[in-house]
């Protein structure tokens, strides 16, 4: 008589991403408990690559060395399929890896403000290669050969990749990862000293665990369409949807709290991102500088700007030196009118003069588009309001009235009249 061996049972998903994210909180102290799920998340997703369009990439960031950023990484390198980490690579080599025969790579980038810090010198080949390879099919044309005998090949950059660095990245990168904000520990937080040469075999363990749970669950992975949460669209819900796809296929609590845990580390995003500067500049325009006035010549727009605290305009440049006129128009013309036309200064009435300026008619469809929505008024904001250009008259009565506008190549002094 045959004897048939029974089918093994299958994987608990759930306990398993309980088990590594136990193994992370050994020597990892991560800010919320939201980057211990996404975190979790983002390792098991790593196996289930080729069942993805896209990829998030997760990024390690602090503003101080000492923050536990490398050895979030070396963790996450002992818990993800074939694992490759470097500080410095050049845009070549890395295609070259992603298209080995051994496999797509998980790249674990280590010190990441080396390659894109300010004397870094911007990388583009690089960051070309980390914006592309986010998205399934992402390729690159690339000369190969020798000398002379040079043919063009395409490359594909689609892989997961992790990184760690100081400080910030590019905004093409931060919208397509998952950032959690490292800090250094607190008296009272410990972790565990972490010994590659005992736990790395503890982490490879698990790893080969979760590459068998992947493969049970892959068809599944590689068919659902998770359900976002609300408010979450574009780029965030393209960033977020392999890992609830993840979270869903485990089942048991990772759903929810794989959905609580993408609310609150993109809202604090959001809140931590610096606006562009010229994001920045509409919105100062429309709540500190036009307050509802219909045009505001450039000087007054320059007094106002320059004397805002907490904000970038009287020490802009490198050298210390303020905003300019010229500044100013080469910020607003990367934006358009609504006839589709760059944001230009035109002439305005101011008295007998007219000097240059802007019209608000100019500026709502950017206002529109790219800023975010107005705060609640307040009694502050309506005396701003009133000292620059009262809403409903004109500047020239306006500044007939209140004060006299000195030319736009003059000084930048108003002064107010009594």
């Amino acid at each position: 008589m045959t004897s048939v061996n029974p089918p093994a049972p299958p994987v608990d998903g759930a306990a398993l991403l309980d088990e590594v994210e136990a193994f992370h909180r050994r020597f990892n102290i991560f800010p919320t408990e939201a980057a211990y799920v996404a975190v979790t998340l983002w390792d098991a997703h790593a196996h289930l690559i080729d069942a993805f369009d896209g990829t998030a990439r997760l990024a390690f960031l602090s503003p101080e060395p000492g923050s536990g950023k490398s050895r979030a990484l070396e963790i996450v390198e002992t818990l993800t399929p074939r694992a490759a980490t470097t500080v410095n690579a050049s845009a070549n080599a890395l295609f070259r890896l992603v298209e080995a025969d051994d496999g797509t790579p998980t790249l674990l980038f280590d010190e990441i403000d080396t390659v894109f810090g300010p004397k870094a010198g911007g990388n583009e080949e690089v960051r070309g290669f980390l914006n592309s390879g986010y998205r399934r099919g992402a390729k690159s044309l690339r000369c190969v050969g020798d000398g002379s005998n040079q043919s063009t090949e395409w490359f594909s950059s689609f892989c997961a990749v992790a990184m760690a660095g100081l400080g910030s990245l590019p905004d093409t990168i931060l919208t397509r990862s998952v950032i959690i904000r490292m800090r250094k520990k607190a008296p009272n937080e410990k972790a565990e000293p972490y010994r590659r040469r005992v736990h790395e075999k503890q982490g490879h363990a698990l790893r080969d665990r979760l590459a068998d749970w992947a493969t049970t669950v892959h068809d599944e992975v590689a068919e659902a369409w998770p359900e976002m949460p609300e408010g979450v669209s574009d780029r965030p819900a393209d960033v977020w949807e392999p890992l609830l796809a993840v979270a869903d296929a485990a089942g048991g609590h990772w759903p929810e709290r794989a959905r609580a845990a993408c609310i609150e580390l993109i809202k604090a995003a959001q809140e931590g991102d610096e606006a562009s500067l010229g994001v920045r500049l509409l919105t100062d325009l429309r709540d500190k500088v036009f307050c509802g006035a219909d045009r505001m010549p450039t000087a007054a727009i320059l007094e106002v700007l320059l004397g805002l605290d907490d904000a970038p305009w009287a020490d802009l440049n490198d050298d210390g030196k303020p905003l300019t006129a010229r500044g100013l128009s080469k910020l607003l013309s990367q934006y358009v009118r609504p006839d589709n036309t760059p944001i230009r200064p035109r002439g305005i009435r101011v008295g007998s003069g007219t000097p240059k300026g802007y019209y608000a008619d100019d500026l709502t469809d950017a206002w529109a588009r790219y800023c975010p929505p107005p705060p609640e008024k307040s009694a502050t904001a309506a005396t701003a309001a009133t000292t620059q250009v009262n809403e409903g008259e004109s500047v020239a009565e306006s500044t007939e009235e209140s004060r006299h506008m000195l030319t736009e190549t003059g000084t930048r002094q108003l002064r107010i009249a009594g």
